[in-house]
């Protein structure tokens, strides 16, 4: 089966936690959910600076990654899926969405309102248990 690792931000303004939705997609289990912001590693990237790319290719915003939060390991029905994800903070809010259709920012507290991909569930469940 084919392994894809990706790295994924948590970022966070003013106490509020952002959260993208993806797209209509081929694959029913990753269409129009949400998901934290982030992508592929590149060669010859370290994991921060992909990460600091993708924010600024997918939202044309700027982040600090500020620390390493999980990895989550999933299984997904054609591809396994190694996901590092960092706390990370911007100065400003203000984004321009690239490739998501919408996106929220919310108190922890209302993470579990949105449908989520299933491998950021777990990222979800941490942030909920603090």
């Amino acid at each position: 089966m084919k392994h894809i690792s990706v790295v994924a931000a948590v970022i966070i303004h003013e106490h509020k936690i952002l959260c993208v939705r993806r797209g209509p997609a081929k694959y029913a289990y990753i269409s129009e959910k949400w998901e934290f912001p982030g992508g592929k590693v590149e060669e010859g990237e370290t994991k921060i600076e992909a990460l600091m790319r993708e924010i600024r290719e997918e939202l044309h915003m700027d982040i600090s990654v500020d620390a390493f939060l999980t990895t989550v390991q999933h299984p997904y029905p054609d591809f396994h899926l190694t996901m590092d994800t960092f706390l990370c903070s911007c100065a400003d809010s203000t984004l321009t969405l690239t490739e998501h259709t919408d996106f929220k920012w919310l108190d922890v507290s209302e993470l579990n309102a949105l449908d989520w991909a299933a491998a950021d569930v777990p990222i979800v469940e941490k942030l909920l248990l603090g």
